[in-house]
């Protein structure tokens, strides 16, 4: 008995190392991932009822006389025995495939055995299908693990020889020699072959780990890949965006070439071939038109292939991927091989992987235009919202001026001529220098102390060295007539505001204050974020100026409204400081 399961254990090496080079096949993983067709069952089935043939060849034979024959089986004589260890295949077949291809494996390796014949022949070979058939029902019992543990595949791998001792007293009840026969070969059997099962599927499991590893590095790769592209893909050129795709994968990847095409020619090729592979080069090639119209992701593994033109080109293989955007495809990202061996799992999901993640960015950049052209054109509809209303009171002004001083309503109309060229060009700008902006103010403030001469003072005070800093346009001079139209409305002396700049620390304060009548307290909390009902305190102008400080400089900017203690009232923002 010892012999014999030394024999058993040594042929069982050999059919673990058939294993393991099985569990590298690329159709393995398809069973891993319970990929099932029909197809596929077939294929499973084939090659595990094969696999169960190696075990029964790398079997033993055993004599009459209880002689262990050492040879490979390939015949066997009617006064012998085969010990085969083809169950370990029929198991893993049942429990990665299901009974389907546990059953089709089963009849390939029991029929096998069928035509080689011996003693027990008929046992050994209705025990393979019954093994393969019960395995697959097995297995339903543990769905929701990816592999079955060794643990409990070496529990289950006990019960199929078991079954085949019970068929072979069946079949041959009134042979003594087979009772003899069992208790020699039962527990070598059982031994042998549910450690097996057990070895086969912990491989499994670390053949399953590494695929997992293989794509969890593959996606990090692709991540990175992604998100250094990004600011290539913003690019307005499409030349400028192929250029630096170009160059990031090339160095990233470290592949034979790269080239990136758009729909017609290529745009920027990085690597070797560069002598004939040039920019300008028209895609004239079955695979390239194949993958614009497809938009899949295609492999040429031969330079037959590839079509290159070029008798000494040192490129073999390609990766090709289409960029899409909104659905169309806009171009083409080849990554070059000198090899068809280099093109492994990894590079194909990688592959994969990248040409969805720039379909994504593409996808959101257009997003992020759209929604910046929104936004601009919403600004341009709020600054056209201040322009009337600043007019119609300035008209109103000068009105009144022509009956008191003709020579100073002539003055005022040029000035406001002046003010509304300038306030006109500051629609279609986001942004203008602090410097162009306080032109705009100060000339504003011109036309209004010459109508509140009497009663109104307005003062301005700006640092030197922030003349360069950008705000947006007509941010202050709003600030500044609702001081005039609200919080000095009745004042009738004495009126003063202050329009300060300020630097603290790496922002400056913008800061328009009066000595009017403040704000009601119903009104401070709301005043600059919404439009306030009440035609006395509209608050048109504050809710604008916010709008379009949020929309530009980010929410750090928003407007704060506050009354001071010793009367009036103080509106202010915050915009960054930076060198010039």
């Amino acid at each position: 008995m010892m012999n014999l399961t030394v024999v058993l254990f040594e042929r069982l090496g050999l059919l673990l190392v058939i294993a393991f080079v099985l569990t590298r096949s690329p159709g393995f993983r398809s069973l891993l991932y319970n990929e099932f067709s029909f197809k596929m069952a077939g294929i499973h089935a084939c090659v595990f009822g094969l696999f169960g043939i190696a075990g029964t060849l790398t079997g033993v034979v055993i004599g009459n006389d209880f002689t262990v024959v050492n040879e490979f089986v390939w015949n066997v004589k009617d006064d012998q025995m085969v010990v085969s260890s083809s169950l370990v295949a029929i198991v893993i077949a049942g429990l990665l495939g299901g009974p389907a291809v546990g059953l089709g494996a089963g009849i390939i390796a029991g029929t096998h055995l069928f035509f080689l014949g011996g003693i027990g022949f008929v046992a050994n070979s209705l025990v393979n299908p019954l093994t393969g058939l019960l395995a697959g029902f097995t297995a339903r019992f543990f769905s929701q693990e990816r592999v079955i543990s060794p643990i409990k595949a070496l529990f289950i791998g006990i019960f199929p020889p078991i079954l085949l001792m019970h068929l072979l007293l069946i079949f041959d009840s009134q042979d003594r020699t087979m009772i003899e026969l069992i208790n020699v070969i039962g527990l070598p059997v059982v031994l042998s072959n549910s450690i097996a099962i057990a070895i086969f599927t912990a491989m499994i499991a670390i053949v399953l780990r590494e695929q997992e590893n293989e794509a969890a590095f593959a996606t990090r790769q692709a991540l990175t890949i992604a998100e250094e592209a990004l600011p290539f893909l913003k690019e307005e050129s499409f030349q400028s965006k192929a250029e630096g795709l170009a160059d990031l994968l090339y160095a990233r990847l470290k592949l034979a070439a790269v080239t990136v095409t758009d729909e017609r020619e290529v745009m920027a090729h990085k690597g070797l071939g560069g002598d004939h592979h040039k920019i300008g080069n028209r895609l004239t090639t079955q695979i390239s038109r194949r993958a614009l119209a497809s938009k899949e992701t295609l492999v040429a593994y031969s330079k037959t292939e590839i079509q290159c033109t070029h008798k000494n080109c040192p490129l073999e293989a390609v990766i090709i991927i289409p960029i899409l955007e909104a659905q169309q495809t806009i171009g083409l990202i080849k990554l070059y091989f000198r090899k068809p061996q280099h093109i492994g799992p990894v590079e194909l999901m990688l592959a994969e992987g990248l040409g969805q993640l720039i379909a994504n960015q593409l996808k959101t950049i257009k997003a992020e235009r759209l929604e910046l052209h929104t936004r601009d054109a919403e600004l341009s509809n709020l600054q056209a919202q201040i322009n009337p209303h600043f007019l119609f009171n300035t008209l109103h002004m000068i009105a009144a001026l022509f009956r008191k001083d003709p020579e100073k309503a002539r003055h005022i109309t040029v000035q406001l001529a002046q003010f509304m060229r300038f306030n006109l060009k500051l629609v279609s700008t986001q942004l203008v220098p602090l410097e162009k902006e306080t032109e705009h103010v100060k000339a504003y403030i011109e036309i209004i102390q010459t109508r509140f001469t009497s009663r109104l003072q307005i003062y301005f005070l700006q640092p030197e060295g922030i003349s360069h800093l950008l705000i947006p346009p007509s941010s202050i001079q709003p600030l500044v007539e609702n001081s005039v139209r609200h919080g000095l409305e009745h004042v009738s002396e004495e009126g003063r505001i202050d329009v300060r700049m300020e630097r603290f620390d790496e922002r400056i304060k913008i800061s328009v204050q009066d000595n009017g009548q403040g704000f009601p307290d119903h009104i401070l909390q709301q005043a600059g974020e919404t439009v306030l009902a009440e035609k006395q305190h509209g608050g048109t102008g504050l809710y604008n100026v916010n709008q379009r400080l949020i929309n530009l400089l980010g929410k750090e900017a928003r407007l704060h409204v506050r009354n001071l203690s010793e009367g009036g009232s103080e509106v202010y923002f915050t915009i960054p400081y930076r060198e010039d």
